[in-house]
């Protein structure tokens, strides 16, 4: 048996676990399409007939497709891929393993691609440049419908990171400067863009770290909110691209320049909801403050009151008075679903 030393899931291979074909059989369905079963028997040490059979059963769920006569079957990926990759974080080039590993696996649409191959390479990078840790696994599936990209890394978790670097007390409010965009902890070689627009390019985006979760939707205009976190240490990051999405790369980085052409990233938006428990009242200058950090790096600020029924006099004083005249002035802060009452209360602020 070869596979001892060389394949990470020999002994579950020896067993031929169907979970873990589904890991490498794409790769080497396209590798190995003339003599995928002897490929097999070697990596696994199974037997031949034991093989043959998980073969036909990944053709029946459609991760092979098979072609010719019983004696020489000639096989290929099928409908479902995936490929599962652990990479040593020290020295890692992000554009390799996408394009001698990933890339070659695949067929999607061509604006789907693009897509994902920007995600890919941006969180891989954010992993080999921020984690901290020292190694990161990939892992990308594509079914009839969806693209599917998890990144996990092993690092120190990126809300413990912002927290660290922006002295930010917990991980809402390090959410909530990640929410922003422009955010990095590495200012001399990044500009915070990597991980704001791969949210942005995704139908469904979980981003966990260390027991904390948030999750963004495509279709729930409210933005980031909570979700049920994964009990592991390092950052995991998850998301989907529907095949049939007529977003393209081009369009959202256009969304978030106030000129719509995508080469500036002068337009945000703030969900503060994340800055307040379901229901409650926006109070504190100190609240405002924490909205207005870094807001002087944009042109226009839309400031989302979606689940916030109330502010108070301090709170809007502070973000529409204050602020613009702290050097503020330059962003254009635009509040939007705002009641009629928090609109009175902005109003007012900005009166004087």
């Amino acid at each position: 048996m070869h596979a001892g030393a060389g394949w990470p899931y020999a002994r579950a291979m020896a067993r031929l676990d169907f979970d873990h074909f589904t890991q490498w059989i794409t790769a080497a369905a396209r590798e190995h399409s003339h003599q995928l079963a002897d490929h097999v028997v070697e990596r696994t040490g199974a037997s031949r007939r034991a093989v043959q059979s998980m073969l036909r059963r990944l053709v029946e769920a459609g991760w092979l497709h098979r072609d010719g006569g019983f004696s020489r079957p000639v096989y290929g990926p099928g409908k479902l891929r995936q490929v599962v990759k652990s990479y040593p974080l020290h020295g890692l080039q992000e554009d390799i393993p996408w394009q001698r590993d990933f890339a070659p696996n695949f067929e999607l649409p061509p604006h789907v691609a693009r897509m994902v191959q920007h995600a890919f390479t941006e969180l891989l990078n954010n992993a080999a440049d921020h984690s901290e840790g020292t190694s990161v696994t990939v892992s990308l599936r594509q079914t009839p419908t969806h693209v599917q990209l998890l990144v996990s890394d092993d690092g120190c978790g990126v809300f413990e990171k912002i927290r660290g670097t922006y002295d930010i007390p917990d991980a809402p409010l390090a959410m909530l400067e990640l929410s922003k965009g422009r955010l990095t902890t590495a200012p001399q070689a990044h500009t915070g863009r990597g991980l704001f627009f791969s949210s942005q390019l995704a139908d469904v985006f979980d981003l966990h770290a260390n027991g904390t979760a948030f999750q963004r939707r495509a279709w729930d205009s409210s933005g980031w909110r909570p979700g049920k976190a994964l009990p592991r240490q390092g950052t995991s990051i998850y998301m989907a691209i529907a095949l049939d999405t007529t977003r393209t790369l081009d369009q959202v980085l256009g969304a978030w320049s106030v000129d719509g052409s995508g080469i500036a990233f002068d337009r945000t938006v703030i969900s503060l909801r994340l800055l307040a428990g379901p229901g409650q009242a926006l109070d504190s200058r100190a609240q405002a403050r924490r909205v207005a950090a870094r807001l002087e790096r944009f042109k226009r600020a839309e400031i989302d009151f979606d689940g916030v029924p109330d502010i108070g006099h301090a709170f809007a004083d502070e973000l529409f008075r204050v602020f613009p005249a702290q050097g503020g002035g330059g962003v254009d802060l635009v509040p939007v679903n705002a009641n009629r009452r928090i609109l009175a209360l902005i109003a007012n602020a900005k009166a004087g």
